[in-house]
């Protein structure tokens, strides 16, 4: 029997009365056939406002690296919560998590905390500028940082606005956006050592910076080709430009060095949100002493009311500590059960005759749904992507899974968290082979 959703529906019906659009992100409003309400969740699973109980690979768009209301967190939060929510200054807590990141990443030789990735991919634009003294930041199409003016050009350009293989469009998906701000980025295409070299030279001298997703998860689950991530660092070694690597999603989930480490790279800065906090609005910037020497100095403003909030800190320590714990056992489960979740997704596609390819390290991974006569093989790029990914047939397919307690992001992402163990992968996939089969008797091109 499949869920059905009118507590959901007539919440959200109500929402649009007071909040605009009846949402407060605009990618929930993808969710099908209606954004969700949820009431709680715990561990790997989640209850939304009609009890239906859903085995979660969303993991609060990844965020919940140790799944949901774990009760360690918990306690922590209520702790500080008892002492006092805000101060609007310092406390032994921050000091305390920003040691613990010193010792997790190789290069986080100073710290500063922020409530988003967001905000801290705009101070590392501005350190980035004012370090080097020149304007432009080199990005990669598809790559996201944020939904701030400067994160999101060349994100998601339509195939009629791309631009040339040459020259990848600077085109930004908002209105309202500072024309001037498309003028201070250079777009690269992914996974193209030597279109990268060439763009590089073709700007030689105007760069302060170089950004990237080291896995591309918010396009796809990409990963870098190899010599890719150490060809960026060969570049802005040799012409003085920034390496800054956001790891918003990757922080964390790829141990505790984070993915950085896993490609055996060294950024001067690195972003880091999403599992930092494990659910709470908590960011920080990270990188070697020398890159915040403007900061130090004064000559770059760096500031926020809550900034380093207790509650938030109380948080990331407990996260950070579970990271600790783990030690070099950690990622190997996730990766073990995400590439075991894969595998039977893949297997459930072939016997429905569904083109559905999963594709990522596991831990983190999507699912391609192909286009009729698309090329097999792994995606590559955001334009392959684009070319290739058959997204009205994956959005049926995905609500069919979330219609029998299987849910994944609408994009096609999909999560492991700590708290997921193999019975819950069988289960899932148990529960994925009704949704295939349902799928695969309704979908209509």
């Amino acid at each position: 029997m499949s869920y059905t959703f009118p507590r959901s529906t007539e919440l959200f019906s109500r929402a649009q009365k007071s909040i605009v659009g009846g949402i407060n992100s605009g990618i929930r409003k993808m969710e099908a056939p209606v954004p969700l309400y949820f009431d709680h969740g715990k561990g790997s699973r989640l209850w939304d406002v009609d009890g239906n109980e859903y085995i979660d690979f969303q993991t609060g768009q990844g965020a919940l690296l140790y799944g949901h209301a774990p009760a360690g967190m918990a306690e922590a939060i209520a702790e500080q919560a008892k002492k006092g929510t805000h101060w609007a200054a310092q406390c032994e807590l921050e000091i305390e998590v920003a040691e613990r990141l010193q010792k997790m990443i190789p290069g986080a030789e100073r710290v500063r905390f922020n409530n988003s990735a967001t905000e801290v991919v705009l101070a590392a634009f501005r350190l980035a500028r004012a370090h080097t003294g020149r304007k432009l930041i080199l990005k990669f199409e598809g790559h996201y940082h944020g939904w701030a003016d400067e994160g999101l050009v060349g994100f998601a350009p339509p195939p009629d606005q791309w631009g040339t293989e040459d020259e990848p469009t600077r085109l930004h998906p908002s209105q309202g956006v500072i024309p001037e701000v498309l003028e201070q980025f250079v777009v690269a295409r992914w996974n193209d050592p030597e279109h990268l070299r060439k763009r590089v030279d073709q700007y030689r001298g105007k760069i302060a910076a170089i950004v990237f997703e080291p896995v591309l998860c918010n396009t796809s689950c990409i990963p870098p080709v190899s010599g890719l991530l150490q060809t960026i660092r060969e570049l802005c070694d040799r012409d003085g430009m920034m390496m800054i690597a956001d790891e918003t999603i990757t922080g964390f989930r790829f141990g505790a060095g984070c993915a950085q480490t896993h490609f055996g790279v060294l950024p001067d800065l690195t972003i880091l949100g999403k599992a930092i906090g494990g659910g709470v609005p908590f960011a920080a910037l990270v990188g070697k002493e020398a890159s915040f020497a403007k900061i130090l100095s004064g000559e770059v403003v760096h500031a926020g009311t809550l900034n380093a909030n207790p509650l938030c800190l109380a948080a990331a320590k407990w996260c950070l500590d579970e990271i600790l714990a783990l030690g070099d056992t950690h990622p190997t489960q996730l990766i073990d059960l995400g590439q075991k979740m894969m595998a039977g997704l893949h297997h459930l596609a072939d016997q429905h005759r569904i083109p559905l390819r999963p594709q990522g390290p596991g831990l983190v991974f999507h699912t391609t749904m192909l286009k009729p006569g698309a090329e097999e093989g792994p995606v590559m790029s955001y334009r392959d992507y684009v070319q290739r990914h058959d997204a009205p047939r994956w959005a049926h397919l995905r609500r069919c899974l979330l219609e029998k307690g299987v849910r994944a992001i609408e994009r096609g992402l999909w999560f492991v968290s700590l708290a997921h163990v193999e019975a819950d992968v069988d289960e899932a996939l148990q529960r994925a082979s009704l949704a295939f089969a349902q799928h695969a008797e309704t979908w209509q091109s």
